[in-house]
């Protein structure tokens, strides 16, 4: 019997016997199995864990203001300088850093798309690192102004960050591995998180001071730049360190078309934007980043001016439910892979279900910590920790669907929705500004967390109507659509063909 493979979608597409099929997968792996080059550690692990320590050094250094500006305000035994900023210019200041972050969400997805995301990411955490060093001065120098300046600079910086990297985990990430890989990096956000959350508070109170936050980002930022240049790589076929054996096997799996055909394919704007599947990860994306950045940037104040922990302790107070958060991604995604690889659910059910974990549970969490009297702080963080904690799904939920809906326009997709969502991100603390005038008062602090629940839920309900997690049409050029569709017709007619004569010789 003659056979045939395609790559159709999400990888192999069988068309002969069982026989046929493993004679081809070992010729095509030049002698080793499919499951030989998925269980064994390649390139693309490699790959996957530089693009973690980009989301972990990248949120650290965004995170550092928010424990940073209380140091900073308070005065401190070790004689550094102490800035008097009322509450709205220490919102202003931790807002500043979206409005720089989300104008060139769409340009890096576009550029990520058509030349790879490679020296996108180097670029970003160079900027990043060199302006965190330069932070302290320019903060004593320009007061308040200069910090936003700063801070906006690097939110242009990082704004290359996340759309790049969603290309290149579209490019490198088997489907069967993708949530967990898709996980493992995007988790990346709450380790840095919770770094430097318990690490800012001490060294902020240290005899090296506030400024040594920013310091010791800096040069983070700058290490893994070096590393990132030597190793990393836009997709399998432009790495230097990858086995010919691993790249067939990504490029069979990925279901992404190689750089060099994308430069050459238009952006298919007009479809993008009458996709519903795509509407309702880009709403899910607005709710998560209101809810997510209220309680990121805001909970070490709601600590310090309501519950009255101190600065050393509000940073691992903090940094609980962020622990809570990476340890469950990763429980959640290893439930969504096998989910999916044992053919239990479809990617859309899967995606639905982890994405209302992510969104009503902390919704519902969110309600009871609202209600928490003044004072009870071990109550108050066991709630902020399920409410961050359950969050954790929707790394699995909607963060990684752009890559099912289409691999090839991945980064352009993740442009738009994290740059729309990050509209809502500076919405986050400047809402506080709008609604607490009582910096001390739990009841006020409750209209903030109402606010995050109405999004959390009206998001995720639109998601569970019109989210498919099929690959859609437009992901493939129009011209290669036309000619596989072509082939396809051409295949059913001979295959008809052959039918209806065998039939008649019967």
């Amino acid at each position: 019997m003659a056979y045939n493979l395609s790559v159709h979608k999400s990888g192999l597409r069988r068309r002969s016997s069982t026989s046929s099929v493993k004679k081809l997968l070992l010729d095509d792996y030049d002698g080793y199995s499919r499951e030989e080059i998925e269980s064994s550690f390649g390139m693309r692990h490699v790959i996957i864990f530089l693009l973690f320590l980009s989301t972990v050094t990248s949120y650290a250094t965004r995170v550092s203001m928010s424990l940073a500006i209380v140091a900073m305000t308070k005065p401190n035994e070790h004689g550094f300088p102490v800035f008097e900023w009322e509450q709205s210019v220490r919102d202003t200041i931790l807002s500043s850093f979206f409005w720089g972050y989300i104008v060139l969400q769409i340009p890096a997805g576009m550029l990520a798309g058509k030349f790879g995301g490679k020296m996108l990411i180097f670029v970003s955490m160079l900027i990043t690192g060199i302006i965190n060093l330069f932070t302290p001065l320019l903060a004593t120098q320009g007061d308040w102004i200069a910090v936003c300046v700063c801070r906006i600079l690097m939110g242009l910086a990082q704004g290359l960050l996340y759309p790049s990297i969603h290309g290149v985990i579209g490019q490198w990430a088997p489907l069967s591995e993708r949530s967990r890989m898709g996980t493992i990096v995007y988790s990346g956000s709450q380790l840095g998180t919770i770094i430097e959350m318990m690490v800012a508070g001490w060294l902020s109170e240290s005899i090296w001071g506030w400024p040594s936050v920013f310091y010791i980002a800096g040069v983070t930022c700058l290490v893994f730049s070096v590393l990132w240049y030597i190793f990393g790589a836009s997709t399998p076929g432009t790495s230097r360190w990858i086995s010919k054996e691993e790249k067939k096997f990504i490029e069979l799996s990925a279901g992404a078309t190689d750089i060099s055909e994308q430069k050459k394919v238009a952006t298919p704007w007009k479809d993008i934007w009458t996709s519903l599947p795509f509407w309702a990860i880009l709403l899910a994306h607005c709710g998560q980043s209101l809810g997510f950045w209220t309680l990121l940037t805001e909970m070490p104040s709601y600590m310090d001016k309501v519950l009255g922990v101190a600065i050393k302790n509000n940073g691992i107070y903090s940094a609980l439910p962020y622990l809570a958060m990476y340890i469950l991604s990763f429980v959640f995604s290893w439930s969504a892979d096998f989910l999916i690889n044992r053919s239990i659910l479809s990617h859309g059910t899967t995606r639905k279900i982890f994405n209302t974990i992510a969104f009503w549970g902390p919704a519902a969490a969110l309600l009871g910590l609202s209600y928490i009297p003044a004072g009870h702080v071990p109550l108050a963080v066991a709630m902020l920790t399920v409410t961050v904690g359950l969050n954790g799904a929707h790394y699995v939920g909607f963060l990684i669907s752009h890559i099912d809906l289409s691999p090839n326009f991945a980064s352009t997709l993740m442009g738009i929705t994290n740059g729309c969502g990050n509209i809502f991100s500076i919405m986050a603390p400047l809402s506080v500004t709008l609604v607490v005038k009582d910096e001390h008062s739990a009841s006020e602090w409750r209209k903030v967390f109402f606010l995050s629940v109405g999004f959390y839920f009206l998001s995720n309900l639109f998601f569970l109507l019109f989210y498919s997690g099929t690959i859609q049409p437009w992901n493939e050029p129009k011209l290669k659509r036309n000619i596989e569709d072509g082939m396809n017709e051409k295949e059913d007619k001979t295959s008809n063909e052959m039918k209806r004569i065998g039939d008649e010789k019967l």
